[in-house]
């Protein structure tokens, strides 16, 4: 079997093969573009060939940024299109493209790879973790009126948030309507101020919005978008949403103001005409559920993984991420994956870490996958500590580990690749 990265010429051929894998048929050509494969980088398309030429799996790769803890920014390739034949598959041929394409990502000098996975029994082995995790509110239109914020009533109430924006019961902006078609740029410019400063985001590289290339709003697929302005009239914020036999549903809501969510969350709920609004990407522990008048009323479901997270170095992937309690933590990382094994200790002071090779014994011995999912801030070391993946070698170490990994607020993705 030859693995190789493709060409030009190899697009569609990469195309029929990863449709085919799933079962599906590619789409037909719209205008406007907005076919998912548009965007993808040919350079870092894989085609596995069997000897006598014959595609029968696919992977490739976007090149993303990641908002790590403390708004780093990191260099991440996106793994996407990854698909076998079924006439192939348990032959090995998933295997060794994932060999392959992990050792390119070294060589490109990445220490980190994320994915989106298609099912959730596949992609642990090869050392990806889930980090980012969300969920759908469905909100009926009349019981979805808020309750006045009790803190505005409390003795010397701040006029800020907790995150020192405006309180979220106070909001000075206001909303317009616009249709995706005439707001492109405005999409664009939020968007991109978001996700550098929500951990867990990826990019949206301006090839992705000029081609219409993925999911709404990106594609060209008609939406309303509810645009939020600040005061000056400065968009600060934006709801992305279509209406269908009542059903009010909101693809995403883009904004790092608790104050301007709050806006958009009540204007999708005041729309006139509809039975219910169903938020799609809401992160976990998010407020709005709470601001109800009645709490019931709005309805969890989807609760699920989104962006999983793979560590390809681990002393440039912890030095690289923002930390917020002081300490130290020896780890014992093994890749099965990659036969590698290594024993690191992690010293942490004035938000900055330190990670070097140790020979000190452990406080925690994990898989590299476990390490992919506690690295955002996600899951809790002691959560994978309970579960029985994640060893702890003295009674203080998960809580010392929850400590050290905690962030000021949990990560979350959106974005589909």
């Amino acid at each position: 079997m030859e693995i190789r990265p493709t060409t030009d010429e190899d697009l569609d051929v990469f195309v029929d093969t990863v449709h085919a894998a799933f079962g599906h048929f590619p789409e037909t050509p719209v205008e406007g573009g907005g076919l998912w494969w548009s965007a993808l980088e040919t350079d870092r398309c894989l085609l596995a060939l069997t000897a006598d030429g014959r595609p029968v799996g696919t992977a490739a790769a976007h090149s993303f940024e990641l908002t790590l803890p403390g708004e780093t920014l990191a260099s991440v390739s996106g793994v996407t299109a990854v698909g076998v034949l079924p006439t192939h598959r348990r032959q090995g041929v998933l295997s060794a493209m994932m060999r392959h394409q992990l050792a390119e990502f070294r060589d490109r000098g990445e220490f980190l790879s994320v994915l989106l996975a298609s099912e959730a029994t596949i992609y642990g082995r090869f050392g990806y973790g889930p980090a980012t995790y969300t969920r759908r509110l469905t909100v009926p239109r009349h019981r979805g009126a808020f309750a006045a914020p009790r803190a505005h009533g409390l003795p010397d109430a701040p006029a800020t948030g907790p995150n020192g924006g405006p309180d979220s019961g106070t909001d000075s902006g206001s909303v317009e309507v616009l249709r995706r078609a005439e707001c492109g740029a405005i999409l664009e410019e939020v968007y991109d101020r978001y996700r550098r400063a929500q951990p867990g985001a990826l990019s949206r590289p301006h090839r992705w919005w000029a081609l219409r290339a993925g999911q709404p709003p990106i594609s060209p697929a008609p939406r309303y978008i509810a645009v939020h302005r600040d005061a000056d009239g400065v968009p600060d914020g934006y709801a992305s949403y279509s209406i269908d036999s009542g059903t009010l549903t909101v693809d995403e809501t883009i904004t790092t103001d608790d104050a301007v969510f709050t806006a958009l969350a009540r204007f999708v709920l005041g729309h006139d005409l509809v039975s219910q609004v169903v938020f799609k990407h809401v992160p976990p522990q998010h407020p709005l559920r709470r601001q109800l008048e009645d709490f019931r009323a709005g309805e969890v479901g989807g609760d699920m993984d989104w962006l999983w997270v793979r560590l390809l170095d681990v002393p440039r992937a912890l030095t690289a991420r923002g930390w917020f309690t002081d300490g130290e933590l020896v780890l014992d990382v093994v890749d099965p994956f990659l036969g590698e094994r290594g024993r690191y200790l992690l010293t942490v002071k004035d938000s900055k870490a330190d990670c070097v090779p140790t020979d000190r014994e452990p406080d925690l011995s994990l898989d590299v996958r476990d390490l992919g999912s506690v690295y955002l801030g996600g899951t809790a070391p002691s959560t994978l500590v309970r579960a029985g993946h994640i060893r702890a070698h003295h009674p203080d170490a998960a809580t010392l580990a929850d400590a050290l990994f905690r962030t000021d607020g949990p990560p979350h993705c959106l974005h589909w690749f």
